[in-house]
């Protein structure tokens, strides 16, 4: 049963019910041309008797009834292939007629006046076609009837039925076996895709389906799925590097805390020792807490289940209260915050709260990597349809190996720019992640021992 639900069945079937059609109608065609023909031939046949006839009249009609009637019966005589004449005056006497049409079934018509008229009957079982005229020659009117026999062609026609007859299954069945046989081939293509996409897991997602050389829909489903096995490869990648990233950054403040814990019970401390391990748990809970809340917000955006609200917002505020932050943030490292706003409001629509989470990274980023003494600057202008917002700070700079890297999911360059600072690397990412979904762009530009830049791009708009 479940053979005949496959392509191949279905494609066989059609072709075969395309040709069978095709068949029919051919024959279809044939036969109804074939009786037109055969109409047409036995009506020229009878109307050239016919007019035969007329002429033996005109050439003998003055010298009267009995050589007219010899002269019929004579050329009756000489009429091959069994044609049959007829031929009476207008007062209803035969000059000569054919015994055969005496016994017509059914009985031949009288002949009216007008064109030629044709008429099918059964002259002793046979079946003829008559042509039938009046004929005024000179002062005299003759009804004419000739005749010819029809069966000679409708043995032609049933030999025909016939062969359609038996011919027709025959090819139905050719038809089937060569549709079988073309839908297999057709399909082959596709056997050996589902063939190579049984053979592709998790273990060799690099594999690719052999691309057809003809450019057709098989080709382009090829290069289809071989697109989207790339992207699944690029996912599950990525994937199991973030699950490896990010065990190994839990593992380092999980392992923290509890070696805080052991040693502070592991035998009676002070106060002051007690409250250094609390102190010291606390800070890297926090920590462990970020790095859980930064992971879940990027698995909820590869999800696509957090959802943003964007209205028209003025960037002006959000920028100044993100300096006001950088200032309490830098305190300990007396850095010197610089802020650089227009005088005129800059209206970009935008989610309060993620704008505001995009600002803080790149703040909070540009404070970790400046040594102590050293100045941020937070800039805002708008260059036309964009509003720019940059964020500069005087400290290590990043590598130019580095720099093509930073907003990848957990990645910290090493050496000194990562050297006694904390962080999970997935600040940047996020700070991508918000900036794509407003449209905008972020890039960086930095030169090591002297500094980075962080520019952010986003499309003005109008206040409502």
């Amino acid at each position: 049963m479940k053979f005949l639900f496959t392509i191949r069945a279905r494609l066989t079937a059609l072709y075969v019910v395309v040709l069978s059609l095709s068949f029919f109608a051919f024959f279809w065609v044939c036969d109804v041309g074939f009786q037109r023909s055969i109409e047409t031939t036995v009506n020229d046949a009878s109307q050239k008797n016919l007019a035969i006839v007329r002429r033996l009249l005109e050439a003998n009609s003055k010298a009267g009834k009995e050589t007219v009637a010899s002269e019929l019966r004579e050329l009756a005589g000489l009429w091959a292939n069994g044609a049959l004449l007829e031929v009476s005056d207008e007062k209803g006497e035969w000059l000569f007629r054919a015994p055969l049409f005496a016994n017509a079934s059914p009985p031949i018509p009288a002949v009216q006046s007008g064109p030629v008229l044709f008429f099918t009957t059964n002259l002793d079982a046979s079946q003829y076609r008559i042509a039938m005229h009046q004929s005024r020659i000179g002062d005299q009117l003759f009804c004419i009837y000739a005749a010819v026999p029809t069966e000679p062609f409708d043995q032609a026609l049933d030999s025909f039925r016939i062969i359609e007859k038996e011919c027709l299954p025959l090819l139905v069945f050719l038809a089937a076996l060569l549709g079988y046989w073309l839908s297999g081939r057709s399909l082959a293509p596709v056997n050996r895709i589902i063939a190579t996409a049984e053979s592709i897991g998790a273990q060799n997602l690099s594999k690719r389906l052999d691309v057809p050389r003809a450019k057709d829909e098989l080709q382009r489903l090829t290069l289809t799925l071989n697109a989207m096995l790339a992207r699944i490869e690029s996912s599950f990648n990525k994937i199991k590097q973030f699950t490896a990233d990010a065990s190994h950054d839990l593992r380092t403040p999980v392992a923290v805390i509890r070696t805080s814990a052991e040693l502070a019970l592991r035998k009676p401390r002070t106060p002051v020792e007690y409250r250094e391990a609390l102190h010291n748990i606390l800070s890297t809970s926090v920590e462990t807490s970020e790095l859980l809340e930064n992971l879940l917000s990027l698995a909820r955006t590869d999800a696509g289940a957090l959802s943003v609200e964007l209205r028209p917002l003025e960037l002006g505020l959000h920028v100044r209260k993100v300096q006001q932050h950088a200032v309490l943030l830098s305190a300990d490292k007396a850095l010197e915050i610089q802020l650089q706003t227009p005088p005129d409001p800059v209206w970009v629509k935008a989610d309060a709260l993620s704008l505001d989470r995009l600002l803080l990274i790149l703040v909070d980023n540009a404070i970790k990597y400046t040594p102590r003494g050293g100045h941020c600057e937070i800039a805002l202008s708008q260059d036309g349809d964009n509003a720019r917002i940059s964020v500069s700070d005087s400290g290590i700079g990043i590598a130019r190996e580095d720099l093509q890297h930073v907003f990848d999911r957990f990645y910290r360059a090493d050496r000194a720019r990562s050297k006694n600072v904390r962080g999970a690397g997935l600040g940047l990412a996020i700070a991508r992640w918000i900036t794509d979904i407003h449209g905008g762009k972020i890039a960086v530009e930095s030169v090591p021992g002297a500094g980075s830049t962080f520019r952010v791009s986003l499309p003005v708009t109008q206040r409502n």
